[in-house]
């Protein structure tokens, strides 16, 4: 991030985000480098009244902060069944297994081919702000399909540097909702 600014351009990044308490923090850290949209992509959110909490409150983080203007908001509609479909067999695995894996596949490949579409650089997410989610497999995920679909992939493990702290810091802030599971609830 250092050259992008040296270099004195911003890049645009449609960053993938889970919710509104992740993405206070990595909107923080990432604002002064990339034009960044956020992109709701997460038909893994069971049931649909916590998809749709998750994104009033992610709208809501906009409009408390004034990035209303200036950050974009994007979503791509909400179809479990797509999730479901990839979970079936796996539901009784503990958090960071193989379903967490394709789900993380799922909604970065859709984050890749918005990228492409729309004229991006970049593409990234704000899952890896999460203790409970591994930022190595994340990254090894979203370097893939970045180089698949010819964009840029920002690594980045948000967790570091008490990322994760004060993303809680914020969400109590603001007076965010905080969710207590990942997502999909399987393997709680």
């Amino acid at each position: 991030m250092e050259q992008l600014e040296q270099e004195g351009r911003r890049p645009r990044l449609l960053l993938h985000v889970c919710c509104g308490p992740c993405a206070s923090y990595v909107l923080e850290c990432l604002e002064r480098y990339f034009d960044i949209t956020l992109w709701y992509s997460n038909s893994n959110i069971l049931p649909e009244e916590e998809y749709e909490k998750r994104l009033y409150w992610l709208r809501k983080l906009l409009e408390i902060t004034g990035r209303t203007e200036s950050v974009a908001l994007m979503t791509d509609g909400y179809e479990p069944e797509k999730f479901l479909q990839l979970a079936a067999g796996r539901e009784q695995e503990k958090e960071g297994g193989e379903r967490c894996r394709a789900c993380f596949r799922m909604r970065l490949e859709k984050t890749a081919q918005e990228a492409l579409r729309g004229g991006y650089e970049y593409i990234g997410t704000t899952l890896t702000v999460s203790r409970h989610k591994n930022a190595e497999v994340i990254n090894g995920i979203g370097r893939e399909l970045a180089e698949m679909y010819g964009v840029k992939w920002l690594p980045a493990d948000f967790k570091k540097r008490g990322g994760s702290d004060r993303s809680s810091a914020l969400a109590e802030q603001y007076g965010l909702y905080e969710q207590t599971y990942c997502g999909c609830g399987m393997g709680r």
